[in-house]
């Protein structure tokens, strides 16, 4: 659901304009969006979404000490990235086969998360907002394990 606040002169100048919206005004589609929005509300999912994702967050963070190639982990509520650089020091990010190695990795186990970043670096994990911790703690150690993984790969190599 969407809406949009603005003065009179700038949605009069809209008019000027062809617009094109799917769902633009669809009372059904309209009735949805208000259920979610009951069922959010209901459901404490706001509430669930910080505690869960502050909860993440922390667990999260653990990796980023553990591993030299976790440059940053932030976020806020349930949207968080993980930076994946070659150092800490430097910054500069994982080479994309490497990250795609760490990617699948997750996927195979278990666990799909975005990415995005300028160079493709960040894994971007925004799971649902009914996600509990015990979910939270299985993404979590997915990850972890992936990292492992890539670190062993790297060290035979």
């Amino acid at each position: 659901m969407a809406a949009v606040v603005t003065t009179k002169e700038i949605a009069n100048s809209l008019a000027q304009n062809l617009h094109f919206n799917t769902f633009g005004g669809n009372p059904l589609a309209c009735a949805v969006g208000a259920a979610v929005l009951d069922a959010i509300e209901e459901d404490h999912l706001q509430k669930n979404s910080e505690d869960v994702g502050t909860y993440m967050l922390l667990e999260l963070a653990k990796l980023r000490d553990k591993f030299e190639i976790v440059g940053d982990v932030r976020g806020k509520g349930l949207m968080i990235g993980i930076e994946m650089v070659t150092d800490k020091d430097s910054r500069h990010p994982l080479p994309t086969e490497e990250i795609s190695e760490i990617w699948e990795d997750c996927k195979d186990m278990g666990v799909l998360i975005g990415r995005g970043g300028l160079y493709n670096q960040t894994f971007r994990i925004k799971p649902p907002m009914c996600i509990t911790k015990k979910d939270a703690d299985f993404a979590v150690e997915v990850i972890h394990t992936a990292l492992e993984r890539h670190t062993e790969r790297v060290a035979a190599k």
